[in-house]
């Protein structure tokens, strides 16, 4: 080995006696370039471990002194400058802040809608939505009037600097309902004829948001309803959800704090004897900490809070767990959750309304107390278009509500909704078992596929069913692209069996009191849009394409075969 460096350094003094010694002078030659300068970059080859020397002498370095002789070389050549390519790239669709939407169809429905949206200044911006819905009826065999009217406006004021946003928001809700459920052919004629079917429900709304940037106070949120009908049933309520956000010794914490009041008056009960009102007031508070650590992240809280009732019933304070978590099993690829959630749920007779067009206007309104929800599942990715959800849980519910028909009584003040059409207000503990899948997929930029399932089983406590609450049910969408210009979608869901209960009066040549099972259903929706251009798009709706009769609650059928063709346009000021 040491032979070897001295010849090395041998040869190395040699040339450079032999480089001095040569005629230094360097003349000029012209050079023809035959093909243009086109330089490139060969791939780098990295190596993935270090490599070890077993040689002892692999570990001394000798010290080389390198003397650099420079001089100029002349050259005639000069490169011509390169020219980008030009880069194959689809044209970015336009956007367009407002837009109006307007469709028709058979049983004489009627859609429209218009968004309108615009700055105000760099920071401030106003914004509308105004929305219609209606149907002239025409449901199969149903001899009671069955149009319905759902028509609503929201406005909205805000700003957003990076010290603070906020936004104000306004709205009205007018909605025109039938109770046209009743049981056929149990009424002769002069009765049907005498039966004022119409309910009409009104909500106004004033609302707001509010969030500092660099402060603890992240998001704080305000909004009053005025919620009435054509009975003289009503209700205010406040909620008011202000959430704290900061760090402390390296760990994140979560304050959030309700105020949730509600106040209501019924001016007949279903006997028409009596009058009552209601009224509660829940204040919350749910601290929380966010601890993360490797692929293990837990947010561990406790919920604590204390119902108030004012007109009628009990007083009471709840405490309940909140802990969700989740590990990474296998990175994205499978990640494991669990949890136990509980909270106290303000029950309104807004949000009946909302779930179910027909109760009466009769119903005394109290909270839930979800005591706890425990949970554990899977979700992840099968590929990188293909996501799933897993789910089981166990939940108990103290003073749920179910719906539950009002049946029928022979009583002196025959309003509309007295004659089994209307649905009241059961509250029951309620465990519910529950089994949940899902399945996402975009299979490409222009197809995307879902579908889930969710499958429960009911414990009541003096209740003999859990009313219209389903046992199964699925659904699956599909939305595709055809081409630059066409574009289609369906959605399907399949709805299990549910139990209702209904009572008669002793006239009726029928048992007093029934439990009816109302048989499970089957719809497919579908629509298929043009774009006619940046502005103009025509499309074509079609739901309960199977032309299914099928009852959503207790003779509530749906209309058959629906067809509604409209167009979109958009646009700015």
């Amino acid at each position: 080995m040491r032979n070897l460096k001295y010849i090395v350094v041998a040869v190395l003094f040699s040339n450079a006696i032999f480089a001095q010694k040569k005629d230094q002078t360097i003349g000029t030659e012209v050079v023809n370039v035959v093909k243009p300068y086109s330089p490139t970059i060969s791939d780098a080859f990295k190596v993935k471990e270090t490599p070890s020397f077993d040689d002892e002498e692999t570990s001394k370095k000798e010290n080389i002194q390198y003397n650099i002789f420079s001089f100029p070389v002349a050259s005639t050549f000069t490169p011509s400058k390169g020219k980008a390519a030009n880069v194959d790239k689809t044209a970015a669709e336009k956007y367009f802040k407002n837009y109006v939407t307007l469709a028709a169809g058979n049983f004489g429905t009627i859609n429209a809608e218009l968004f309108v949206t615009e700055d105000i200044s760099n920071t401030d911006y106003f914004g509308g939505m105004l929305r219609h819905n209606s149907s002239q009826g025409g449901v199969k065999d149903v001899v009671l009037d069955d149009k319905f009217y759902n028509t609503s406006l929201d406005l909205t004021y805000g700003s957003r600097t990076r010290e603070m946003t906020w936004n104000a928001d306004a709205g009205y809700q007018h909605q025109v309902y039938n109770w046209y459920g009743i049981f056929p052919n149990f009424f002769d004629q002069a009765t049907i004829d005498g039966i004022n079917s119409q309910q009409t429900y009104h909500n106004l709304y004033l609302g707001g948001r509010m969030g500092l940037g660099d402060s603890f106070l992240k998001e704080s949120t305000i909004k009053f309803n005025r919620f009435w009908d054509a009975f003289g049933s009503a209700e205010n309520r406040v909620v008011v959800k202000p959430n704290l956000e900061f760090d402390l010794i390296d760990q994140k914490f979560n304050v959030g704090f309700v105020l949730d009041y509600i106040s209501g008056s019924v001016e007949k009960s279903f006997s028409g004897l009596t009058s009552f009102k209601y009224g509660f007031t829940n204040i919350g508070f749910q601290p929380s900490i966010k601890l993360q650590k490797d692929d293990l992240s837990v947010n561990a809280g406790i919920g604590l809070f204390y119902s108030a009732a004012q007109e009628s019933g009990e007083s009471k304070f709840f405490i309940y767990p909140q802990v969700v978590g989740s590990y990474k099993v296998v990175g994205d690829l499978m990640i494991a959750y669990a949890g136990i959630e509980g909270t106290l749920k303000q029950n309104s007779y807004k949000e009946f309304v909302d779930q179910n067009f027909f109760v009466s206007p009769t119903n005394f309104v109290a909270p839930t107390d979800q005591k706890y929800d425990v949970f554990f599942g899977l979700k992840g990715k099968l590929a990188n278009a293909v996501s799933y959800n897993l789910r089981a849980s166990y939940l108990n519910e103290d003073n749920k509500a179910l719906f539950k028909n009002n049946g029928y009584e022979e009583l002196v003040d025959f309003e509309g909704y007295r004659y089994g059409n209307s649905f009241s207000v059961a509250y029951d503990k309620v465990k519910t078992i529950s089994f949940f899948g899902e399945l996402k997929a975009d299979f490409s930029k222009n197809v995307s596929f879902g579908v889930n399932g969710t499958f429960s089983n009911y414990t009541t406590d003096i209740e003999a069913e859990a009313w219209n609450l389903p046992t199964l049910s699925i659904g699956s969408n599909l939305d595709v692209n055809i081409t630059s210009k066409w574009y289609a979608g369906a959605k399907v869901f399949f709805v299990g069996e549910r139990k209702d209960f209904t009572h008669f009066a002793a006239s009726f040549p029928v048992p007093p009191d029934a439990t009816v099972t109302l048989d499970s259903y089957f719809d497919v929706n579908a629509h298929i849009g043009y774009k006619y251009s940046d502005r103009l798009n025509f499309f074509l709706k079609g739901n309960n394409l199977t032309n299914q009769s099928y009852q959503r609650w207790l003779n509530y059928q749906v209309q058959g075969l629906q067809v509604v063709a409209g167009a979109s346009y958009k646009f700015d000021f």
